[in-house]
């Protein structure tokens, strides 16, 4: 079964039926002000921090049932001489009435709900305004039926402290720091302002509408009825003729306005503008209220967003035989990356952001990888913030706040057996810097100086450094900091954060990202014409390629790890954790595995480890809390890292296998995850089918195929990677942009349309033996390029046709 379909003209999910699994969302407005918006109408919205100042109280552990942060109720009068009024929601959600049509359209930062019920149409439009401090949401009323209804239009917003955390955990102090009032203003308008204390200050939330309010209700209890033992589901007040205007002087604040909409002919529209926004006062936010109040201002800023997406997108789009790929890449793995950009790990529906997290250094350098054709200025943007949390030694804080730029070493920090660092966490840096530097050419940025993250007393840098030498100081910290194999050391964890070895530890994975990153600053030095760089980081690369193949080689596999008394782990010796798919991937794309050990090594990922949901990260797992493993053995076996299908690692592995050659399977391995292809049985899946999830339970759980935590993943980029640079083979380098696609011999061909340094290129890949690589010649604009696959950036437009030869 499924729960709605893509409709990829208007590039939107449509949702039928409410009743999904768990709750979808769709994200809207920035860190700077937005959240997300689930398929129900809740919403999480917060101003810049979400644990700090958060604006809606949207709890994600109570049922989906459940009132969330925002909702809506309509009401009309009772029929057949009844008393009373029917009250329901044109979201189902909390009411839980029946809807004789639902269509919640997910799209490019707005979400629109249309439904039916008790013969009204209800279309509501979701969006915060780009730049704007406020979420809007445009409400048309419809009556469908042959006779006059009289309708009313409520909506809610239950509001929390700004401290999301302490909402939670102090139940004296919040209540008594929260008050609501109301705002008279002209022409019957009104505000609804509720402050609360914030950071040492006060500041004001506020809701209001573009039309004038019958009553209202800013104070839970007499909205809920009988000491809240009424219900979201059938509030008191709403039985009774007119609100109680309550004014809220302390405890659980709400905003619930009564929209006295008169009588509706049949066929008869009304529209209702709400904005909910925060503020210093309530004067700093009249020019946005007073804007946004008009139905033209509104349509303007959706023509707005709408455009952004129309050029946000057209940077690249590809036309192949497969619908799902198409999807995916044209519009929603695009648009993920977009969002993982942003928002990094900071806020989902997973990731409640409670704590001080903020985004981590390695996630936030994966997700610019994947951006960076798209949305180059933002990504230089999050690559400055990067390096300016990088220690002076080469190493890096391991996540930061990007608002306050504080970064924290982790987890770690509670663990006085385990070194207080990551391992890997700077060298995903210089893999970032690289794609920057592949993609627009900008070889000036390398001489721009960048703080180091150490401060003196005053809060000043100690020490600065060009772009460069932050490089260089990232490959130099891992050169130095080498175990009893000349392996890189773990710390606390390399990318798998679970496995947490003693001190002394040595990771293969971090030793094959060492090698990447010497790989690429090997290809920038010997283009600045840096030999002596590129004599130096040879010299280091064969280094470490000689260890892994020397003591990392199991068989027929690579293993994973080295304890600190030399045991390896990921080997065939162990009786849990034998074989990890990781370090066959980056073996491989590093160089470090070649000829028959790259194959070896990926036929054991396809023996060992691949499933029809995806690939799983290790097996078999671990059975019972193990410390000297880690957080790895606290999940069931076929969960998360414990054998689990961890998405993040799949994408890895079909990169491998198109680098040696192996299209096939990496397309097989590509529609496996691939969300879209899973929306005809999404009951195993369950989560949304437009976005990768970050983990599907492996085939040691019983719940084998059930996937979570969407959204905020760094599967997004690494899919996006995958699908266009090494499936597809669109490859930006320092000369220019490589075409060398590994297909699936069954495809004909594919076209692809992609900006690059200013130039436009139409490609045209044709397949008449049906093979998966193999390019010989290139035309562009109708001239032959031979020998090479690289084709030098020009600007305008131009035509590239492509022939698969063997």
């Amino acid at each position: 079964m499924n729960y709605g379909y893509f409709d990829d003209p208007n590039r939107e999910y449509v949702i039928t039926d409410f009743r999904t699994p768990v709750k979808w969302i769709n994200y809207i407005g920035t860190l700077a002000f937005g959240g997300y918006v689930d398929h129900t109408g809740g919403a999480l919205l917060c101003k810049g921090d979400p644990m700090l100042n958060r604006i809606t109280k949207y709890i994600t552990q109570l049922p989906a049932s459940e009132f969330k942060g925002t909702g809506l109720y309509l009401r009309i009068p009772e029929t057949h001489g009844k008393a009373g009024y029917r009250v329901f929601s044109p979201f189902s959600v909390p009411c839980l009435n029946r809807l004789d049509r639902y269509e919640c359209h997910v799209g490019l930062g707005y979400t629109r709900i249309l439904s039916e019920a008790e013969g009204i149409l209800t279309d509501v439009t979701i969006f915060v305004p780009r730049g704007a401090a406020c979420e809007v949401r445009r409400i048309r009323i419809t009556n469908q039926t042959e006779e006059p209804i009289h309708v009313d239009v409520i909506p809610v917003v239950e509001y929390t402290h700004f401290n999301a955390l302490m909402q939670l955990t102090n139940a004296d102090w919040v209540p008594q720091t929260m008050q609501s009032e109301c705002v008279e203003q002209a022409n019957g308008l009104k505000v609804f302002k509720q402050y609360a204390f914030m950071n040492k200050k006060t500041a004001v939330n506020y809701f209001t509408s573009n039309i004038a309010v019958d009553s209202f209700e800013t104070d839970r209890r007499p909205f809920l009825g009988e000491n809240e033992y009424g219900s979201w589901a059938n509030p008191f007040s709403l039985q009774q003729a007119h609100l109680s205007n309550s004014v809220a002087l302390r405890g659980d604040n709400i905003a619930a306005l009564l929209h006295d909409l008169g009588i509706l002919k049949p066929g008869e529209s009304r529209e209702i503008i709400t904005l909910l926004g925060q503020e210093a006062s309530l004067e700093a936010a009249q020019a946005t209220i007073d804007r946004y109040r008009n139905p033209d201002a509104v349509q303007a800023a959706l023509d707005e967003e709408r455009a952004f997406w129309d050029q946000f997108l057209a940077h690249q789009q590809v036309n192949t035989p497969d619908p799902a790929f198409n999807t995916m890449l044209n519009v929603h793995n695009a648009r993920q990356c977009y969002i993982t950009l942003h928002w990094s790990r900071y806020l989902s529906y997973y990731q409640l952001g409670y704590g001080a997290r903020g985004m981590g250094y390695r996630d936030s350098s994966q997700d610019v990888m994947g951006a960076l054709p798209l949305a180059t200025e933002d990504s230089l943007a999050l690559i400055r913030k990067l390096l300016s949390v990088q220690k002076k030694n080469g190493s890096a804080m391991h996540q930061f706040n990007p608002l306050s730029m504080v970064g924290s070493e982790g987890d770690s920090l509670e663990r006085e057996d385990r070194p207080h660092y990551y391992s890997d966490d700077h060298l995903w840096a210089v893999l970032a810097v690289s794609h920057y530097l592949r993609e627009t050419g900008n070889l000036a940025f390398l001489d721009e100086i960048i703080p180091y993250y150490e401060k003196d007393r005053s809060g000043q840098p100690v020490e600065s450094g060009s772009v460069l030498d932050h490089l260089v100081r990232a490959v130099q910290f891992t050169h130095i900091d080498l175990g009893q194999h000349g392996l890189p050391l773990l710390g606390f964890a390399d990318w798998n954060d679970t496995l947490n070895l003693p001190k002394g530890a040595e990771s293969v994975l971090t030793a094959c990202l060492y090698a990447t990153a010497l790989h690429e600053l090997i290809v920038l030095a010997v283009h600045l014409g840096q030999s002596a760089l590129v004599d130096r980081f040879q010299q280091y690369y064969e280094e470490i390629k000689n260890k892994v193949n020397q003591y990392a080689w199991d068989g027929n596999w690579y293993a994973a790890y080295f304890d600190a008394d030399g045991t390896p782990l990921g080997s065939k010796h162990n009786a849990n954790g034998q074989i990890y798919a990781y370090p066959q991937a980056w073996t491989v794309i590093s160089a470090l595995a070649e000829g028959d050990r790259a194959k070896m090594a990926l036929e054991s990922v396809s023996k060992y480890l691949n499933t029809r949901n995806g690939i799983k990260l290790s097996t078999p797992g671990f059975n019972g809390f193990d410390p000297t493993k880690g957080g790895v053995t606290t999940y069931p076996p076929g969960a998360k890292e414990n054998g689990g299908i961890f998405l993040h690692v799949n994408p890895w592995v079909i990169i491998a296998e198109t680098m040696v050659g192996n299209g096939e399977r990496a397309y097989e391995y590509y529609q496996q995850i691939n969300p879209a292809a899973k929306n005809d049985r999404i009951e195993e899946f369950e989560c949304e089918p437009y976005v990768y999830p970050q983990n599907i339970l492996g085939d040691e759980h019983p719940l084998f195929g059930l996937a979570r935590n969407s959204w905020l993943s760094g599967t997004a980029s690494w899919m996006y990677q995958a699908g266009t640079c090494y499936i597809l083979g669109i490859q930006p380098t320092l000369a220019g942009l490589r075409i060398n696609p590994c297909i699936p011999p069954q495809w004909d061909g594919f076209e692809v349309t992609r900006q690059f340094r200013g130039g436009m290129y139409h490609i045209h890949v044709h397949n008449p033996k049906h093979l998966c690589q193999g390019v010989r010649q290139l035309l562009v604009d109708g001239h032959v390029i031979q020998g090479d696959t690289v084709i030098a950036y020009e600007e305008g437009h131009h035509t590239v046709e492509i022939t698969l030869e063997e």
